[in-house]
């Protein structure tokens, strides 16, 4: 769950990837604003400006959680990916805000459309663009597990949404006539960004509060220590955490009391080893007890509310 893998180009190549897509995306939209008047248009460039301070976040962001644990940070710097996502999301909610602000203006005094043909083929080119760019942070998001990559990825399939919805506004306009359709538009657009901004921020604020991992990398420690469950070892305590592009893992392990220290330690190098091939980059620590103390089992009770599953001595 590093920033890098084998098979892969690093995270921030991706981020600087976001920052040029952007800066060329938004002069295509800034100039499909200018030839045609259009305030959808020009909402639809608003939007990419934040998606250019958000790229940039980005790869500060990421820079900083690639650094290697130090005295100061002993688990790493991996939560700094978080202030770009948060960072992200406040951006598509000011972005929001002034697109809403321009459409309101507009939507009690229409402005006829100008050059709609040249504006259209400007905002497709950058629309494709950006649903190109959104898919490749995508793909490289989920190889990363970062999200970072996952928040800018929404934050320009978001613009790609907008723009599809302007340009089908506009075509919509040049064919009725209707002015206060574009303002109309614009303002559902916001709308849209809205939402996505808030669920990027909750998901934001869960991952600052130490989120659990995901359910399926959750079932799968559970799938591994069955199997030793079966040789007679008890596990319980089981913590489980993201911080950015790492997992964390933490878990009691229960042997017989006769068990040599070099047997016990044996076996939890093997667990180990065995949840690491599973799952590359997590940090897994464990707590080796004796199964006759009684003083092995107090964290039985909260076993019972966090994990049902490795609650009990059965």
């Amino acid at each position: 769950m590093d920033s890098t893998h084998s098979s892969g180009r690093p995270a921030r190549f991706y981020a600087w990837l976001s920052i040029v897509a952007s800066l060329v995306i938004i002069t295509l939209k800034t100039l499909a604003y200018l030839v045609t008047g259009s305030v959808g248009l020009l909402s639809d460039a608003v939007e990419s400006i934040a998606n250019v301070v958000a790229a940039g976040v980005a790869l500060w962001a990421l820079t900083l959680a690639s650094r290697p644990p130090d005295s100061v940070h002993a688990f790493g710097h991996s939560k700094a990916e978080y202030f770009s996502s948060a960072l992200e999301g406040v951006l598509i909610l000011v972005a929001a805000g002034g697109i809403a602000v321009a459409a309101g203006g507009r939507l009690f005094h229409p402005h006829p459309l100008e050059s709609v043909g040249v504006g259209l083929v400007l905002s497709i080119v950058s629309s494709g663009m950006n649903a190109t760019v959104a898919w490749i942070l995508l793909q490289a998001s989920r190889r990363l597990r970062s999200i970072t990559l996952r928040a800018d990825a929404y934050h320009l399939l978001t613009d790609v949404w907008t723009s599809i919805g302007v340009i089908l506004g506009i075509v919509v306009v040049k064919l009725t006539g209707w002015l206060v359709l574009d303002p109309l538009i614009a303002l559902g657009v916001a709308a849209n960004i809205v939402w996505t901004g808030i669920k990027l921020l909750r998901e934001t604020g869960s991952s600052l509060l130490d989120a659990a991992l995901p359910t399926d990398m959750q079932e799968t420690i559970l799938l591994i220590l069955d199997e030793y469950k079966r040789q007679g070892i008890q596990f319980h305590a089981l913590r489980t955490r993201v911080a950015g592009s790492r997992g964390f893992v933490s878990f009691h392990v229960l042997v017989p009391g006769q068990w040599t220290v070099q047997q016990g330690h044996n076996i939890c190098e093997a667990i180990e080893l065995a949840l690491l091939k599973a799952l590359p980059g997590i940090y897994v620590m464990t707590h080796l007890e004796p199964l006759e103390d009684p003083a092995s089992w107090q964290d039985e009770q909260l076993d019972r509310v966090i994990d049902p599953d490795l609650s009990g001595k059965g």
